[in-house]
């Protein structure tokens, strides 16, 4: 089902590839009319690279100069390949890592914060895609396999490149493709550079926050250098640092991620809706699918982050090289969160309307109301390293060695105050409702994105004195480890004559990732504590303008409190500390080795006349998991507003999981060159892509009901899912591409590319008793958790690019260029709901259908369009990056949870710079100009579960060079 929105966000991305297509193909012809006189065939040159410039060739920079460059290097890769590189440091055409991948060919990104972060390759998600740094794979504190490209500066990059075609060379994990982010070698920069950039930022939306600078700034220095030493041979030094400090203001409303099946004809005034079962949902019993919660949030966040980067380069002579490259990352953040949480969107439901996916239009209810203030402060660090040596010890054969370690920890700390409303207020005197939950109307008109909650006006929700009871303090520090050790050796022999070199190598690695979640919960219910902390710890609302955007919002502020204030006063101290003991079943300590080996052919020959070469080869990968896990009894802890919470008792046992699977990964490539500009590229090979390190945890997560009226505490368990599944294998694909390239001139290039992916293997959810002691009573528990299936499917698509400078026109319209690209992609894969959707139990060895229908591919998009336009004239080139990529489905971090859409959405950046001299040049950006909000369905495309506006972004900066 598409929305109005989608809808129309797709009519303008195709549109967008229509003119522009038609323009970018018009361009040859046109070059062709106007063109001078070709020479006769017999005096054509033989093909030859688009690199080196001659005595008559002009010097190009900014985008069209990466451009030029990435257009090379596609036509000299083997595999099918689209990349992103410049001979410059810091011209890569965005602000961040993320931002510049999104322009390439068939990759999009999630955006979070405004910016990009998770990266899709031809429309399919991160964990089917493998991201190394200079060939190295790269932890980071997320949990996934996912590269924080947050952490690596833009500036600092100079190439990204997208395999899209697997060779048995590249590190595993890619069957959507490999992406592969680089650093300069000092020595093949070939000139010394010392570099400054300069840029200060401002945020429309950060000037909204009371208090606040809309300002940030980030610099960055390079600097390049390269030394004989004589006897010693060549020396070459690289270092780069960076300081980012910026702000990422965000509004929003969320719903809570647990959605349940209400049963709209069974009336409860007066405590939660009746569920509905599969079993009954297959009857026929209608459902309507109702959030636990719902929460206003306005959140204002400062974000510093340092970086370096060094690395040097030694080579001793033509036959040993020498590299050791180092990077470090540290990353402080603060974000300070005030909510509105209508806590029990389940309580006393009437006069419901949904549609026939059990989507609401319309209900009523009531609910506690909470004024809750959060800060959350992250601190995480990224160090990695590596040690590479080349060596020729004889003219045929290189031998290569690399060692490397990267490691990431990332902590938050995160303090949390709630007040619930109550039948009095702080002073003891009855409220206009006189009780403590409060009716609200919830509404969604046709077509809108954004709910209307319209709370009962005798409720102020501005009136500080109404938030007066039940304070919950909570203190969460959830800490993130991994840590990544890998070592390679490569031999490559050349040979004379079909096959004209021969590769092996092995590779070891030895990924490790942990974490816990530790909880100190306070509660108190003396109202007279909660008036005197009421009373001083208010704050003004933080923001004005609240979702001023969204139609039909009728909340723009609400009473807010200081948090750490809170603590004070209720505690003594802003900050208790953690538990002595952060053990928990909820707890991962997850340890994966992989060792792979694989053997290449490069060929080269001819048929008849037609030039060919390409590759084969077979990589075999052994990957073995071992995930701990922790079981313990569990007390039952009574709050003092009748709801309860499940502790450990503090003894544990430790129960260990270990997994093993061996895959074979053949492949082959072949390019057929047809014409001197035009190549033909076949590929067939075998790929897989494993589970996030957090999906192979061992530990449980057990989810409570809201409320107090439970008859037991089986009753009040909501569910129990396994925090993981060590169990899980790689996802299997066999993969055949066609991509046709014609290379029309330096700036121009066409290629189409037909992929197919045949998955041998899905995901399904499965219940498992477990046995539970709770209160000193054993019960028997449904535990929820993720198993591969024998479930087949596949992928099919095409994806289109064209870039062309627009040379056929007259000055100074001639120095108009671009490129357009856009990716299509069908797949019948599925990911069924934890809770909703289709369950296998193993024990009979039925499946139970869901209730909803299931999702695709994590990150699968259908439609994909990334567009650059620039002008280039002397000193000045202004560049505008457009971007769209229709809805998919998006899976939270570590799996075993309810599903998640987000809808199609669309960016446009600007760029400018001018070349005061040719050692200084002013820039400006423009990031998100749009400002389009980030929307969010659940568990059903249609049904609205968040809306995001992060507002748009300048910068204005200087860059100068020595």
């Amino acid at each position: 089902m598409m929305s109005p929105f989608d809808r129309g966000h797709s009519r303008r991305a195709i549109r967008f590839c229509l003119l522009a297509g038609a323009a970018f193909v018009a361009t040859p012809a046109l070059a062709q009319e106007t063109a001078p006189q070709q020479a006769p065939p017999q005096q054509a040159e033989p093909q030859q690279d688009f690199d080196g410039a001659s005595a008559q060739d002009i010097i190009v920079t900014g985008l069209r100069e990466t451009l030029q460059t990435s257009i090379n290097e596609k036509r000299r890769e083997t595999a099918i390949v689209d990349s992103l590189s410049s001979t410059e440091i810091g011209d890569l055409p965005a602000l961040s890592v993320g931002e510049a991948i999104q322009t390439i060919t068939g990759a999009t990104t999630h955006r979070e914060k405004g910016g990009a972060s998770e990266i899709s390759l031809r429309g399919l998600g991160s964990f089917l895609s493998n991201t190394t740094f200079n060939g190295r794979d790269a932890s980071n504190g997320s949990g996934d396999r996912a590269v924080n490209f947050n952490q690596f500066p833009s500036e600092l990059i100079n190439g990204i490149k997208i395999y899209k075609t697997q060779q048995a060379d590249l590190v595993e994990g890619g069957v959507a493709g490999t992406i592969e982010l680089g650093t300069i070698r000092p020595l093949a920069f070939k000139k010394r550079r010392i570099q400054l950039d300069f840029k200060t930022n401002y945020s429309p939306y950060q000037d909204r926050i009371r208090g606040s600078s809309a300002w940030g700034w980030r610099g960055t220095a390079s600097y390049v250098d390269q030394f004989d030493a004589g006897a010693l041979g060549e020396i070459g030094i690289a270092l780069g640092v960076q300081r980012n400090k910026t702000n990422n203001p965000e509004e929003t409303y969320a719903a809570s991620s647990t959605w349940v099946a209400c049963n709209p004809a069974i009336s409860v005034p007066a405590g939660n809706c009746s569920e509905v079962s599969r079993e009954q949902a297959a009857a026929g019993t209608p459902f309507a699918l109702v959030p636990n919660a719902a929460t206003y949030r306005q959140i204002s966040e400062n974000d510093k982050r340092d970086a370096i980067f060094g690395a040097i380069q030694w080579r001793p002579s033509s036959t040993l090289d020498i590299n050791i490259d180092v990077q470090y990352s540290k990353r402080d953040y603060a974000e300070n969160r005030r909510d509105l949480n209508l806590s029990e969107m389940r309580y006393g439901l009437s006069n419901i309307a949904y549609d026939e996916n059990g989507v609401i239009t319309h209900l009523e209810g009531r609910t506690s109301l909470e004024a809750v203030g959060t800060l959350l402060e992250r601190d995480e660090e990224y160090r990695g390293g590596g040690f590479n040596v080349e060596w020729r010890p004889v003219d045929r054969l290189t031998i290569k060695a690399d060692a490397s370690y990267s490691r990431t920890v990332r902590t938050d700390v995160e303090r949390s105050v709630r007040l619930r409303t109550d039948p009095l207020d702080i002073y003891g005197n009855p409220t206009a409702i006189n009780n403590q939950r409060v009716g609200y109307v919830y509404d969604v008109a046709p077509g809108s994105y954004a709910p209307t909650l319209t709370i009962d006006p005798r409720f102020d929700v501005n009136d500080y004195t109404l938030f007066s009871d039940d304070a919950r303090l909570r203190r969460d520090e959830l800490q993130r480890r991994n840590r990544i050790i890998a070592g390679r050796l490569d031999a490559t022999y050349e040979m004379d004559g079909f096959l004209r070199s021969l590769a092996a190598g092995a590779r070891w690695t030895e990924q490790t990732y942990s974490d816990y979640d530790d909880r100190v919960e306070i509660t108190q219910d003396s109202r007279t504590i909660d008036r005197d902390v009421n009373l001083a710890c208010r704050t003004t609302f933080p923001q004005t303008d609240y979702l001023s955007n969204a139609p039909g919002n009728q909340l723009s502020s609400w009473a807010t409190f200081d948090p750490v204030c809170q603590f004070r006063e209720y505690l003594g101290t802003e900050d208790p500390g953690r538990n002595d003991d952060v053990r928990s079943v909820a707890n991962r300590d997850v340890t994966e080795r992989t060792l792979a080996a694989y053997l290449m052919a490069n060929y080269e020959s001819r048929l008849g006349d037609m030039p060919i070469r390409g590759n084969f080869g077979v990589r075999a990968v052994q990957t073995r998991i071992t995930s701990n896990g922790l079981r313990s009894d569990l007390q039952v802890v009574n709050n003092p507003d009748g709801s309860i919470r499940l502790v450990d008792s503090g003894v544990f046992e430790t129960v260990t999981i270990k997994s093993r699977s061996t895959r074979l990964l053949p492949s082959i490539n072949a390019i057929f060159e047809l014409k001197p500009d035009l190549l033909l590229r076949l590929a067939g090979y075998r790929a897989m892509s494993r589970p996030a390190p957090s999906a192979l945890g061992a530990g449980r997560t057990i989810q409570l009901e809201d409320g107090t009226n439970f008859s037991s505490v089986a009753d009040a368990i909501s569910l129990i899912t396994a925090n993981g599944s060590p169990r899980l294998k790689p996802l299997m694909s066999w993969n055949a591409d066609a991509s046709l390239e014609y290379y029309l001139n330096k700036d121009s290039l066409f290629s189409a590319t037909l992929y197919y992916k045949q998955f041998t293997g899905g995901f399904i959810p499965v219940v498992l008793n477990e046995d539970f002691s709770i209160g000193g009573q054993n019960y028997s528990i449904p535990v929820v958790q993720t198993q591969n299936s024998t479930r087949k499917s596949r992928v099919y698509g095409m994806e289109v690019t064209l870039a062309n400078r627009f040379t056929w026109l007259p000055a100074p319209f001639d120095g108009l260029g671009g490129k357009v690209s856009y990716n299509y992609a069908n797949s019948n894969f599925k990911n069924e709901d934890i809770r909703l959707g289709a369950v296998y139990d193993p024990e009979t060895g039925e499946t139970t259908p869901g209730m909803i229908p299931a999702a695709n591919l994590s990150g699968y998009s259908k439609h994909v369009v990334s567009g650059q336009l620039y002008y280039s004239l002397g000193k000045l080139n202004l560049s505008a990056i457009y971007n769209y990529r229709s809805k998919y489905y998006q899976d939270f971090v570590g799996g075993n949870s309810q599903l998640r859409y987000v809808r199609g959405n669309q960016t446009l950046d600007l760029r400018a710079s001018y070349d005061v001299t040719p050692n200084v040049q002013l820039q400006f950006q423009a990031v998100n100009v749009f400002d389009e909000p980030k929307i969010t369905d659940m568990p059903v495309q249609g049904s609205i579960r968040q809306y995001h506006y992060y507002g748009s972004r300048y910068f204005l900066g200087v860059r100068a060079k020595i």
